[in-house]
């Protein structure tokens, strides 16, 4: 990946989506050649020059400060993901070797946290690893979110699910925004990881396959994984609005989450979860995996 285009398509982007009444700047003439907020205008609220912050925004961030990053960071009014994703582009040099260690070593689900997926009765959960891939599941995240233990492994993706999938579009209600989810939390690990094959690989295929993925990759939204909650529509128990938790997993690697969902007390969606957990309740457990 190109972290010079990255950079300076990511600082276009954010600038493009800024109005100057959003930064309390004064609004002149009814035409501008540009949508959003000029350099000029962005330097002056950064506290830098117009010809420094052009070359930032050209890709060039040698010798780049953080000081002067999280000038732009907040004059962009940049969340705490866009920040992160805005150093990972300019300063990639700084956990490089790190994180090339970390693309070599494969992503494993040690036994305890798979003791704890099974133990969580009721609790549809999964875990998440960089790229996207579906580590693990209990079995009640196989029912609701599909036969995992039936794809072949490189299917195991929640970003290929939902753009390649049959049944997803189907499945989520907010269809849109998932997409949205997904695409945003690539983009974080891409900056994390610039050099990952697989991931570089993933994003080609989906750019190529998907007319919706394209679009929304050009868009270089960026943002982690957090709560909330998703309208999901269940082959078998119909629709749901389930909470969603995620997790960052304690240990040696860093980029496992887990994932949990759970439906509000007395809710339909409660007695609807508690119908799906009667599905595959005498499979046995070797098959989950």
């Amino acid at each position: 990946m190109d972290l010079s285009a990255e950079l300076s398509e990511f600082l276009r982007s954010r600038r493009a989506r800024l109005k100057p009444e959003d930064v309390g700047l004064p609004e002149f003439g009814r035409h501008r050649r540009v949508p959003g907020l000029r350099r000029e205008e962005l330097a002056q609220l950064a506290g830098v020059s117009v010809a420094y912050y052009t070359r930032l925004e050209q890709g060039n961030g040698r010798n780049v400060s953080m000081e002067v990053l999280d000038a732009i960071a907040r004059a962009l009014r940049l969340n705490d993901s866009e920040r992160a994703h805005l150093t990972h582009l300019a300063k990639p040099t700084a956990k490089k070797s790190r994180h090339a260690a970390a693309i070599a070593r494969p992503q494993h689900v040690r036994p305890g946290l798979r003791h704890l997926l099974d133990s969580m009765d009721g609790v549809p959960a999964l875990v998440v690893g960089r790229r996207l891939d579906i580590l693990a599941w209990n079995r009640m995240g196989r029912a609701l979110l599909g036969d995992f233990a039936a794809m072949d492994p490189d299917e195991r993706n929640v970003a290929r699910l939902v753009f390649l999938g049959e049944n997803t579009r189907d499945l989520y209600q907010d269809w849109e925004c998932k997409a949205t989810e997904v695409v945003s939390l690539l983009r974080l690990y891409a900056g994390c990881y610039p050099d990952d094959p697989k991931l570089l690989a993933l994003v080609g295929e989906l750019s190529v396959k998907s007319d919706e993925f394209r679009s929304l990759w050009a868009a270089h939204t960026v943002a982690d994984k957090g709560h909330g909650t998703k309208r999901l529509r269940h082959p078998l128990v119909g629709e749901m609005t389930l909470a969603y938790e995620s997790l960052k997993v304690a240990g040696g690697d860093p980029d496992l989450v887990l994932v949990t969902y759970h439906a509000e007390p007395g809710s339909a969606s409660a007695d609807a979860l508690r119908l799906l957990a009667q599905w595959g309740v005498d499979e046995p457990a070797d098959t989950l995996k």
